[in-house]
C-alpha cells in the first residue's frame, strides 16, 4: 500500500520564509485550495493522507487534473514528491481553463515526475524525469534520482520568461520561453496541432494522477515581479514574430506590413506569436479599398482560423473605429458616439493607440481618446494581438509602426 509522508512535522513556513514571500499551498491536512481543472469543486481522485496530497491512481490522460485555486504568473515554485513503482505524474503551470480545453496539458508547461527505470513502457527522451515535456531536456550528469517509495524535492524558477528546473538540490536545465528556439520546438514537436500550447502569461497550478499513486507535500511558492519591456511587434522586412491563420493575404511591402482579402473572401488573422496582456499599443493604418478590419486584444486561436477575444475595430467611416466588439458571446461591448467617427482619415494613415491594463481598456484614434471602460470578462482574459481581415473580399489595409510598451 502506498501510504504516508513522516513524523516530523512538514507543511510549515520558517519565520524566514514568511519574511520573504512565500506562501503555502498545502496546510498538510485538506484539500483547501484545490479543486478539478475547469471546476469549482474537488471531485477528482486525490485525498491527504498522513501530512501529503496524494493521487489515488485513478486517473487517466482525460481525468485527474486538480489545480490551484489561485493563478501565478512570476513564481519560485518548490515542493516535495513521491511516486510509486512504474508511476507517472507531473506538476503544470500557467494552466489556462476554458471550455474548449478538456484537459490542460495543451496549454501549459510541465515538469515531467515520472519513474523512469520501471515504468511499463518504452520512454522517449522528452517523456523522461525532469523534462520540460515535450520541449527541453535536463543535463543527465546533474540527475540524482531517489528511488520510487522515497521522497524527493524539485524546484521550478520561472522568471519573466527565464525557465529553470531543479531537482534535489541541482539545477537540471534552464531555457529561455517564447524566445526562437521555443517557438521552433513548440511547432515542430508534440505541440504543433496545440496552437496556445505554453503562451500565457500566468495560469493556475495543476498536480496530475496519471494512473499512478503519487504523494506531495510542501507545496510553496514565491511570486516574483513582473518586468516591463519595449516591443516593436513588426520589423518592416517579414512577418517574424506573427503567425497567420485562415487563407486571407498578409504580406510586406515597401517596408508596409498589408492585409488584403484572398481569393476565398473569408476571416483572416494575422496574430503574434506571444501573448501580451498588459500593455501599451501603438499602431498606424491607412485603409484602402474596403478598410474593414480591426486589433484583437487578449485573444486566442480556435478551430484553426478563428480568433476569440476582444476586437479593437478598424473600419471605414460610420462603422465604429475605436469602439470594442467582443467575438464571442456579447458582440458590441462598447461603441463610440456618432461625432467622433470624423476623427478618422479616409485614405490617410492613421494612428490608433491601445491601453489595457487589468480590467480597463482605453483607445484612442489620431489623439481623441473613443472608449474608456472597465470589464470584468476582459479583467480575466489574456493572449495573443491579433490584425483582422473581415469576410466579403474587397479589404486591403497597411499598417505600419506596430510598438507596444508592456505594463
Amino acid at each position: 500500500m502506498f501510504t504516508g509522508c513522516s513524523e516530523k512535522e512538514q507543511n510549515t513556513l520558517t519565520p524566514q520564509e514568511i519574511s520573504e514571500g512565500w506562501e503555502l499551498l498545502f496546510d498538510g491536512k485538506t484539500l483547501n485550495g484545490w479543486r478539478d481543472y475547469n471546476g469549482t469543486s474537488l471531485t477528482e481522485p486525490w485525498h491527504v493522507v498522513n501530512g501529503c496530497i496524494q493521487a489515488k491512481g485513478e486517473g487517466s490522460d482525460g481525468s485527474g487534473y486538480i489545480v490551484s485555486d489561485k493563478e501565478f504568473e512570476n513564481f519560485e515554485l518548490y515542493w516535495e514528491w513521491k511516486l510509486s513503482k512504474g508511476g507517472n505524474s507531473g506538476m503544470l503551470y500557467h494552466v489556462v481553463e476554458r471550455p474548449q480545453y478538456k484537459v490542460p496539458y495543451v496549454t501549459d508547461p510541465e515538469y515531467q515526475l515520472i519513474d523512469d527505470v520501471n515504468f511499463p513502457e518504452p520512454l522517449e527522451d522528452w517523456q523522461k524525469m525532469g523534462v520540460d515535456y515535450a520541449m527541453y531536456l535536463p543535463d543527465q550528469a546533474k540527475m540524482n534520482v531517489n528511488p520510487y517509495g522515497e521522497w524527493n524535492n524539485s524546484k521550478i524558477v520561472f522568471d519573466n520568461g527565464h525557465v529553470e528546473h531543479w531537482l534535489n538540490g541541482q539545477k537540471i536545465l534552464e531555457f529561455e520561453a517564447w524566445s526562437d528556439d521555443w517557438h521552433a520546438r513548440k511547432n515542430s514537436g508534440k505541440w504543433a496541432d496545440a496552437p496556445e500550447y505554453g503562451l500565457a502569461k500566468k495560469g493556475v497550478l495543476c498536480l496530475q494522477d496519471h494512473g499512478y499513486p503519487a504523494s506531495f507535500r510542501n507545496i510553496k511558492i514565491k511570486e516574483l515581479p513582473r518586468k516591463t519591456k519595449e516591443v516593436n511587434l513588426f520589423n518592416g522586412k517579414d512577418l517574424h514574430g506573427w503567425e497567420a491563420y485562415g487563407t486571407e493575404l498578409w504580406y510586406v511591402k515597401d517596408g508596409l506590413l498589408v492585409c488584403e482579402s484572398g481569393p476565398d473572401k473569408e476571416y483572416g488573422y494575422l496574430a503574434t506569436r506571444d501573448y501580451y496582456d498588459d500593455f501599451d499599443l501603438t499602431v498606424e493604418f491607412k485603409q484602402e479599398a474596403d478598410g474593414n478590419s480591426g486589433v484583437f486584444i487578449r485573444s486566442f486561436i480556435e478551430e484553426d482560423v478563428k480568433v476569440n477575444g476582444w476586437q479593437v475595430e478598424v473600419a471605414p467611416k460610420g462603422h465604429g473605429t475605436g469602439g470594442v466588439y467582443e467575438s464571442y458571446g456579447r458582440g458590441w461591448i462598447q461603441q463610440i458616439t456618432p461625432e467622433k467617427e470624423e476623427y478618422l482619415k479616409v485614405g490617410d494613415w492613421n494612428t490608433m493607440r491601445i491601453k489595457v491594463q487589468g480590467d480597463h481598456l482605453t483607445s484612442w484614434l489620431n489623439g481623441h481618446e473613443m472608449v474608456n471602460f472597465s470589464d470584468e470578462k476582459i479583467g480575466k482574459g489574456q493572449g495573443r494581438i491579433a490584425l483582422q481581415i473581415h469576410n466579403g473580399g474587397g479589404i486591403k489595409v497597411l499598417w505600419r509602426n506596430l510598438k507596444l510598451q508592456t505594463l
